[in-house]
């Protein structure tokens, strides 16, 4: 069963990595975007992520104050969830998920209790096969969850937290995903 569980595991990431070199090659997976609101999709996103990673402890605070109708599509999803896993793996018993917003921002801080970054990777992050993994193919996904949060006009953002482990900033402006800039494009 441990097996099996490890190897669903890796076929999602898979997925995920492959889902990542379509959208930077321009195509996305093909699945439709979602119509939904920001709280909607980080709470469901958070649900499925719980139900289908073995995790001690996934802290979700959620300081979104106000609500928007906001298309997210899956490439966003595996991006976000991209960072999940790396922080996963470097931390299997703890991981901390931050929601707010920003001004005209998504601000998604994701922390974990690993050992944090090797120094040199901090200078290199976004650039491709940079992973402290140790295994042919690592270090593409931040490489594509920087790739993604470009061309979506935001940012991401990486450091080592003082108490120890990994901090990534995910920024995202509101209008790459709220409902009324989609639909004005659509006419």
């Amino acid at each position: 069963l441990e097996e099996i569980s490890e190897m669903q595991t890796q076929l999602t990431r898979c997925k995920s990595i492959v889902s990542g070199i379509l959208l930077s090659a321009g195509e996305a997976r093909g699945e439709s975007s979602v119509k939904t609101t920001i709280n909607t999709f980080l709470s469901d996103l958070v649900e499925d992520f719980r139900a289908t990673r073995a995790i001690i402890t996934f802290v979700y605070e959620n300081r979104i104050e106000h609500d928007m109708p906001v298309v997210f599509d899956s490439a966003l999803k595996q991006m976000i969830c991209n960072v999940l896993d790396n922080a996963l793996e470097a931390s299997p018993r703890w991981l901390y998920l931050e929601a707010t917003r920003e001004g005209d921002a998504l601000t998604l801080l994701v922390t974990d209790r690993g050992t944090g970054f090797v120094p040199a990777m901090l200078t290199q992050i976004g650039k491709p096969y940079q992973s402290s993994k140790g295994r042919p193919g690592g270090g593409l996904g931040l490489f594509f969850v920087v790739n993604v949060a470009r061309k979506l006009g935001g940012t991401v953002e990486a450091w080592n937290r003082d108490a120890g482990g990994a901090a990534v900033k995910l920024t995202l402006p509101l209008a790459a995903i709220s409902l009324e800039e989609h639909e004005d494009h659509a006419s």
